[in-house]
């Protein structure tokens, strides 16, 4: 990114912030449509490792999506002089599926009876993931937009040394967001078995007979 990636002609040094907002930006999107993959896995079996799947690829998403966030502001305002252009449809569009997601954890903890968040969670984050893709086409298809079109359609519109640049910063994000999913998703499980264990620990002492010394544990 910084040594072998050539300097933009018109933006300079400043463009180099391009292979960390735009892999931000599309790991985010990306999932956010895994998150709803997921959730399917929960409609159609109804184990609770697939809700757990789900949150977990939503929750990371939500970060990775607010650094893109902030990125992109960071570039605008060098590039254009303002942090935000509101008649931007790429940018407009990122901010309304952010915020869609935003109240997904909200909605989720809302519900106090656990089968019923889980099944509603799910439904919201396949409806709110299907809506991903639906939104990418209708900004590939917009006339009127400022932000340059790097990604298309059609393919990329970039120079070989950039592409290559490019696609190594995206795996470089695609592969911390997978670690960091596996990360928590295991501080999850061991959460869940001390809760478990706590739950059972606490059953013994209480159907334990009056009198009786617990035995050495």
């Amino acid at each position: 990114m910084f040594f072998y990636a050539p300097l933009d002609v018109t933006q300079g040094f400043v463009q180099k912030i391009f292979y960390i907002h735009v892999p931000l930006a599309i790991v985010s999107l990306c999932g956010f449509m895994f998150g709803g993959a997921m959730a399917i896995g929960y409609l159609r079996t109804g184990d609770r490792k697939w809700d757990m799947r789900s949150y977990v690829a939503i929750h990371m998403a939500l970060i990775f999506g607010i650094g893109g966030l902030i990125t992109g502001s960071i570039w605008a305002k060098a590039s254009w002089g303002h942090w935000w252009v509101w008649n931007e449809p790429t940018l407009v569009s990122f901010l309304i599926v952010l915020l869609l997601f935003c109240t997904y954890q909200p909605m989720r903890f809302s519900i106090e009876d656990p089968e019923r968040q889980s099944r509603y969670a799910s439904v919201f984050a396949i409806v709110a993931g299907a809506f991903v893709p639906l939104n990418y086409v209708a900004v590939q298809m917009a006339t009127a937009y400022v932000h340059p079109r790097v990604l298309t359609l059609g393919g990329a519109n970039l120079p070989p040394s950039m592409g290559f640049v490019f696609v190594v910063s995206l795996l470089a994000f695609v592969l911390l967001y997978v670690t960091l999913w596996k990360y928590e998703m295991a501080s999850k499980n061991a959460r869940s078995q001390v809760r478990r264990l706590r739950r059972t620990l606490l059953g013994d002492d209480l159907v334990r007979p009056v009198g009786r010394s617990a035995a050495p544990r």
